[in-house]
């Protein structure tokens, strides 16, 4: 006999929603703010989909305002080396997006400007 609770009935949240919330961090990473903005418009019966959607479409918002400025800042060389670092957090943080979905997790971004509250 298993005593341990199920996945679900401990975290509170529903496989379908990990799967969404697993899909918008993926989508986000390859699609940029799309998948995140969709699923806001879209899921508003779930909870945990729109928080995750919320936060993914911040952190895309976010990802894009550092590529403009790095944008910006190449005319004195300092953009240039700005544009990997962005795409290496955008992939660090998507991933651990992702990850931290799949478990359950209400993953936040550490350093998403919170525009979409």
């Amino acid at each position: 006999m298993n005593n341990e609770a199920p996945v679900e009935a401990t975290s509170g949240v529903g496989q379908d929603s990990k799967n969404l919330a697993i899909l918008n961090w993926v989508g986000t990473l390859f699609l940029g703010f799309i998948p995140g903005l969709v699923l806001y418009l879209i899921k508003t019966d779930d909870a945990y989909v729109r928080e995750q959607s919320k936060e993914a479409l911040n952190w895309s918002i976010t990802s894009f305002l550092a590529t403009l400025v790095a944008s910006a800042l190449t005319f004195i060389a300092i953009g240039v080396f700005l544009f990997p670092i962005i795409g290496i957090c955008h992939l660090i943080f998507c991933i651990l997006g992702a990850i931290g979905t799949s478990k359950g997790d209400n993953f936040r971004v550490p350093w998403a400007i919170r525009l979409i509250k």
